[in-house]
């Protein structure tokens, strides 16, 4: 009966696409010479507002992206879109030495994005935004910058609420 029950609840969910960032190959000297593994960026999303980052490290390629999968299947955000499928306004997402500019876009704008900056909104259903990486270009930190941005969009509602007036106010 259990069983059931998973199955059901799995099918009820969507379905997740993933995209590998960057695999590297890293390396941590021993006594006995060198140990090589494997690390992957892997962003998932179901293009409908919700996105998520994950990192893994294994000894084989394969192992690590299922890691990286699971991990970021773990940190699903939801991101709030406005009437044509941009954002709702203009913010600044910063981790570790990168920073994100993310912009808003009228209709028909396309996803004008860097690799890393791209695969995040693509996968999160955005599909009008102007991005512009500053600072570091390191891949990893690139995506947890657009990431801590769009964490933080707010809805004109939800500013409303937290001001305690009415959407028209503002």
């Amino acid at each position: 009966m259990a069983r059931d029950n998973r199955e059901n609840y799995e099918n009820n969910q969507p379905e997740l696409e993933d995209n590998v960032v960057a695999i590297k190959r890293v390396t941590k000297v021993v006594k006995g010479g060198r140990n090589m593994r494997f690390s992957a960026l892997v962003v998932v999303g179901d293009k409908k507002g919700r996105v998520g980052v994950g990192t893994g490290k294994a000894a084989e390629v394969p192992e690590a992206i299922r890691k990286a999968k699971q991990d970021a299947e773990k940190h699903l955000i939801n991101i709030p879109f406005d009437e044509n499928r941009s954002i709702p306004h203009d913010f600044t997402g910063k981790f570790g030495s990168a920073t994100v500019l993310l912009k808003r876009a009228p209709e028909g704008t396309g996803i004008i994005a860097g690799g890393p900056a791209r695969s995040v909104c693509e996968l999160a259903g955005i599909q009008n935004i102007r991005t512009k990486s500053l600072g570091s270009n390191n891949k990893q930190n690139v995506v947890y910058a657009t990431l801590e941005a769009l964490k933080s969009l707010k809805t004109p509602e939800q500013v409303a609420a937290l001001r305690g007036k009415a959407v028209s106010e503002l």
